[in-house]
């Protein structure tokens, strides 16, 4: 394949023209920093065992353990509108930057945590802003560099967290064996702060400032004029104040936070479950490895369905397979039928959690997404401390892990419910407005059809 390198002033990285773009060199920047980021998520159930261990450096309660657990969603939740916000305003490159600086500071503390309130700062507050900056903002970047194709970089974005969750579990395990606590964060944060660091130096925050237009744009494609900071702010304040006004933007949230809560017990208390069933360590922590490991799949194909065949009946089926096959746990009693439970559930977790920015796109078209993508990324992660905090809690008073497995049963069956009530993705809700700003701030000209289409 012939390529013709030419230099972009403004970034001085070079770029290629021809059939290579350079949004794809965007998707395997945000494809890593995503195996990172979701590192630190994964990283909890992982931990749950040995910080239980009542013959291990810590012995905490489950109930001390679900409590930080459900301190580290509840800040994230809270955060993520804020580093959406972020995102918009300073843009995600210097997102990404600090969340590479906090990402290796806090694994180093949390290296030397030996009191639950020391984890409770460092896990539970440190660690969630940093995957609050690395995940919003940045997930919601890749669709700027888009306008076909925006489903598989999608699916590619989502399936290298996958792939770095389903890697995890296993190496923390060797590491915690080989090096023990402060040795395992103290190279995790290492490697993972230093790599998203130096690819801040090659990341861009829009295919502007490399000289190109978005990938699949028409021959005709006018680049967005030059905008002030305030007109930028300005176009974010109103594209929002119209969003509001459409149920998808209340129940896009409220369907991540019923996943989350769903499948968040499921990957939190998986190794837990297996042990209680007679199963060491390791082998448990390869079945929360599986699950991640069989997500890929469905992170990948999710939004790539999504975007051909529209998201809401792609989301309702991936949200019922995650919740039905909850049903095989409880039989489960040996390794094969833990393996079976892991690879049809993550078929549906995978799903379930993928196609949000394709829907956003199918909903609101290109605006400025970050901070709505921020507001159901803290439905997520509220679900995830709402069903982290009470399975913890349930499972302190039963002694059992019953009550915890209907429960993740319920919230992803409700969310199947909630899906329904969805407006028809089948055409953009909000397709006026831009008329609401001033024309030096609108884009020019109107965007074209941008998916494929699909039926409802």
């Amino acid at each position: 394949m012939a390529l013709t390198l030419r230099s972009a002033a403004p970034s001085r990285v070079m770029t290629f023209s021809g059939r290579f773009h350079y949004a794809w060199i965007i998707v395997a920047i945000l494809a890593t920093v995503q195996m990172i980021a979701q590192s630190i998520s994964m990283s909890a159930g992982i931990t749950v065992a040995p910080l239980n261990d009542p013959e291990g450096g810590f012995g905490w309660s489950m109930r001390t353990i679900g409590a930080a657990l459900m301190v580290y969603y509840l800040v994230g939740a809270v955060f993520a509108p804020v580093s959406g916000w972020l995102g918009d305003r300073y843009g995600p490159r210097i997102v990404m930057l600090w969340a590479g600086i906090i990402y290796g500071g806090s694994m180093v503390l949390l290296g030397l945590t030996k009191e639950p309130w020391q984890f409770f700062i460092t896990f539970g507050v440190m660690l969630s802003v940093t995957q609050s900056l690395a995940m919003v903002p940045l997930m919601a970047s890749v669709s700027g560099w888009f306008r076909r194709r925006l489903g598989l970089g999608v699916g590619l974005l989502w399936a290298a967290g996958g792939a770095g969750a389903a890697t995890l579990p296993p190496l923390m395990a060797f590491l915690l064996s080989q090096f023990g606590w402060q040795g395992t964060f103290w190279i995790i944060g290492a490697v993972g702060g230093g790599v998203t660091i130096l690819l801040t130096a090659i990341f861009r925050n829009g295919p502007k400032e490399v000289g190109l237009t978005p990938y699949g744009a028409s021959t005709d494609y006018e680049p967005e004029p030059p905008r002030s900071r305030q007109a930028d702010q300005l176009r974010s304040k109103v594209f929002n104040q119209h969003i509001r006004k459409t149920r998808a933007f209340w129940n896009l949230p409220l369907i991540h936070g019923l996943g989350c809560a769903g499948h968040g017990i499921v990957l939190i208390y998986t190794i837990p479950i297996a042990i209680d069933a007679g199963i060491d360590f390791v082998t448990a922590s390869v079945i929360l490895s599986l699950i991640s490991l069989l997500s890929v799949g469905g992170r990948l194909i999710t939004p790539i369905l999504a975007e051909r065949f529209g998201g809401k009946q792609i989301m309702g089926v991936a949200m019922f397979i995650q919740g039905i096959t909850v049903l095989v746990v409880f039989w489960a009693q040996d390794v094969w039928s833990f393996y079976l439970f892991a690879i049809l559930f993550g078929i549906g977790f995978g799903g379930e959690m993928s196609a949000y920015l394709v829907v956003n796109r199918q909903y609101f078209g290109t605006g400025p997404i970050s901070t709505c993508y921020g507001f159901q990324t803290m439905g997520a992660l509220l679900g995830h401390a709402a069903a982290t905090g009470l399975a913890g809690l349930i499972i302190y008073v039963t002694g059992s892990f019953g009550v915890v497995l209907t429960l993740s049963m319920v919230f992803s069956l409700l969310g199947v419910l909630v899906i329904f009530n969805l407006e028809s993705s089948t055409r953009v809700l909000i397709p006026d407005w831009e008329k609401s700003l001033p024309r030096d701030a609108r884009s020019a000209p109107p965007a074209a059809p941008l998916l494929a289409s699909h039926q409802e």
